[in-house]
């Protein structure tokens, strides 16, 4: 067994005496209020608040990390740029694109932030896996990719414990956008989506069939 399975092994069996985690679909939602309120349930959640975990979809933003570099956005146009407290560069959510937000209280669930990351790109490999798509991820550059094309990006922040933003899947997306920015921070780096290598087009089918992978891979 590795490290990582071994890690996440002894997390799921800490996780039976957690509160049960609530699952949110709430659709096509703006990415500023998301956010305030991500930042509100960590700042007032306590010891007995149970994780939640959001399913849904932003219209088009482009999002720059705390320290990311305004460089990386090449031609933003007419789509808004919010910079925001998570870690990472920048990237792009649109319509079509499967944003989740594992709002866990790290330190009762025993995962290091590391681990934690990990658990999302696990969920994503192994939803990829369920459709005969062959995906990994990269050391030193967070995300899943699918032949050297990025398939899922990850950016958190973890506060009072809490962590809050987290994995943006591409699903069924105009991928255009991302052409005018350096995605994630790195020049000509390519995107690609599930319903180009035979996934579902659906959002709300990928969001059904992600969620037992990412509460397994969370020990949730």
């Amino acid at each position: 067994m590795s490290a990582c399975a071994a890690r996440l092994g002894a997390a799921s069996a800490a996780g039976a005496a957690l509160p049960a985690p609530i699952v949110r679909r709430l659709g096509l939602v703006g990415y500023q209020s998301t956010w305030r309120a991500m930042q509100r349930f960590t700042a007032e959640r306590d010891a007995a608040t149970a994780d939640e975990i959001w399913l849904l979809e932003h219209p088009p933003v482009f999002t720059l990390g705390m320290n990311a570099s305004r460089t990386h956005l090449l031609d933003p146009g007419d789509i808004p740029v919010v910079q925001v407290d998570r870690g990472g560069q920048v990237t792009y959510h649109g319509p079509g694109q499967l944003v989740v937000y594992p709002l866990v209280d790290l330190k009762r669930a025993d995962l290091s932030i590391r681990d934690f990351v990990t658990a999302l790109e696990r969920a994503v490999i192994e939803l990829a896996s369920r459709y005969g798509i062959t995906a990994q991820c990269r050391r030193g550059a967070p995300g899943v990719y699918v032949g050297g094309r990025k398939l899922a990006s990850v950016g958190v922040r973890v506060r009072r414990g809490g962590a809050y933003h987290g994995l943006a899947l591409n699903v069924a997306l105009d991928l255009a956008p991302f052409r005018r920015i350096n995605p994630c921070g790195y020049p000509g780096l390519e995107m690609t989506q599930l319903a180009a290598l035979g996934g579902p087009c659906s959002v709300a089918a990928c969001a059904d069939a992600l969620e037992a992978p990412l509460l397994a891979a969370l020990g949730l």
